[in-house]
């Protein structure tokens, strides 16, 4: 008889127990280490696009303007495995840097405010589509107007119900001033003691909208890569935003197979 020691794939721990079967009879494992959050696993995979190590390319290479097919293309994979793996890390995405937040403490804000000024922001609304042009899907952002840090981001039309959202999202920063442009839902819900319009002061957020189409194919003016539905196009732009304006790693939760 001989004896094998399984290793979790993903976190490397030995705490494994057996979870009985699939329906082709291949042994399944659990791992039971309480930092590991991959739930059950199988030692050989018929299927490449459950193999672990495919995920973490999957995921970079959607944050590098690369299409679904595309991606499935490179990877030797199906283009409904890419999908299923992009729309499993939909429910760790965030909307709110909460990484800088969490370094704010409210009581220091309100004292930096009154020694340093204003707290500033630029604020700015972003134009893609789903589906076709005649079904826009606006990106409203907000970033600081001093570092450029990406606070909290939205999606919908171009209408004040949505910037109201985004406008919520930053109340726990403190936030003083805004600078925005000429649309009229900044000046319909901002102050005009708090509230400056022009693109003089927007240029870093216009920077980043730049930056967002120039790495995200999706974003680009004039290509035939688009998102089919809303949710791969909201997935694919808050993975980037995830990543990159926040610094998070984003996780999809507990596996079963």
């Amino acid at each position: 008889m001989t004896f094998v020691t399984v290793h979790c794939p993903h976190c490397d721990s030995e705490q494994i127990v057996k979870r009985g079967k699939t329906r082709r009879g291949t042994q399944r494992y659990l791992c039971q280490h309480t930092a590991c959050l991959t739930g059950s696993f199988l030692l050989h995979y018929r299927n490449r696009g459950c193999l672990p190590a495919v995920t973490p390319p999957l995921i970079a290479m959607s944050r590098k303007a690369s299409g679904v097919r595309d991606t499935a293309r490179s990877l030797h994979l199906r283009p409904t495995t890419v999908l299923s793996a992009l729309k499993k890390k939909e429910a760790g995405l965030e909307s709110v840097n909460t990484a800088l937040l969490r370094t704010l403490d409210p009581e220091r804000i309100a004292i930096d405010i009154e020694r340093a000024g204003e707290a500033e922001a630029e604020m700015a609304e972003m134009w893609s589509f789903v589906g076709n042009k005649g079904n826009p899907r606006w990106l409203w952002h907000a970033i600081d107007h001093q570092t450029g840090a990406v606070l909290a981001y939205v999606f919908g039309r171009r209408q004040d119900a949505v910037f109201r959202k985004l406008k919520a999202l930053l109340e726990p920063f403190g936030l003083t001033y805004y600078f925005t442009d000429q649309w009229g839902a900044y000046t319909r819900h901002l102050e005009p003691e708090e509230h400056t319009v022009g693109k003089r002061h927007t240029q870093k957020i216009e920077c980043k909208h730049l930056t967002l189409r120039t790495r995200i194919k999706r974003l680009v003016r004039k290509t035939i890569c688009f998102s089919k539905t809303t949710q791969m196009h909201d997935i694919v732009i808050g993975l980037f935003v995830n990543r990159h304006a926040f610094g998070r790693t984003v996780s999809s939760g507990h596996l079963h197979f």
